[in-house]
C-alpha cells in the first residue's frame, strides 16, 4: 500500500489551489478539525465497515463537528470517504498545512523548555528566533523537564539546542574522546 503522505499530497495541493488567498488560514483550521475527527480510531472503524454507506459517514463526521464547515471542506470530505481514504485525512491536513505556511513564508516552530516560559519571555525568545531562521515564525511551547535548563528548538529539519541536557552530553563527548 502507497503511503499516506504519497496518497494526501495530490489532495493536499489541489486543496490549496482551490482555496482562496485569504481563505486559507480559516480553511486550514477547518480541515484540521475534520482531520483531528477522522483521526478517531473507532470511527475509522466504523467507516470501514462494509454495512456502511459514504453518506452515513459522512452525516456522521459532519454531525460529530461543531463548527461550521464551508462547502469546499464538505467536498473534500465526501471525496475521501467516497474514495477510502479516510485514515489519509490527517496526513492531507499536516500536508495542507505546510503549503499555506510555505506559501506565506512563515514556518512552525516547536519550542521544548525544562520550565514553563511567560508570554513576555516567549515573545523576546521568538523574536531572537525569528532573526535566527530568518523568516516568522508560529511557536509553541512544550514541556520537557529532561532538559534540566535552557530550550531546545526545532523548525522544520533545523534544531537548535541550547539546553543543559545537551551541554553536557557534549562535555561528556569531550571528555571520552
Amino acid at each position: 500500500m502507497a503511503e499516506l503522505a504519497t496518497i494526501a499530497r495530490p489532495y493536499a495541493e489541489a486543496l490549496f489551489k482551490a482555496a482562496g488567498v485569504g481563505d486559507q488560514a480559516q480553511f486550514a483550521q477547518q480541515v484540521q478539525t475534520l482531520a483531528d475527527v477522522a483521526g478517531d480510531a473507532q470511527l475509522r472503524q466504523f467507516a470501514d465497515s462494509p454495512k456502511v454507506s459514504a453518506a452515513q459517514v459522512f452525516d456522521l463526521i459532519t454531525s460529530v463537528v461543531k463548527s461550521p464547515i464551508s462547502d469546499a471542506a464538505k467536498n473534500l470530505l465526501r471525496l475521501v470517504i467516497e474514495n477510502g481514504r479516510l485514515a489519509a485525512l490527517p496526513e492531507v491536513a499536516s500536508q495542507f498545512h505546510s503549503l499555506v505556511n510555505a506559501g506565506s513564508g512563515v514556518s512552525d516552530a516547536v519550542i521544548y523548555s525544562a520550565y514553563a516560559i511567560e508570554p513576555a519571555q516567549l515573545a523576546d525568545v521568538v523574536t531572537a528566533l525569528e532573526k535566527r531562521f530568518e523568516r516568522k515564525l508560529n511557536a509553541s511551547v512544550v514541556l520537557a523537564p529532561e532538559l534540566i535548563g535552557g530550550i531546545r528548538v526545532v523548525v522544520g529539519d533545523e534544531v537548535l539546542d541550547t539546553s543543559v541536557k545537551a551541554r553536557l552530553e557534549q562535555m561528556r563527548v569531550a571528555l571520552t574522546a
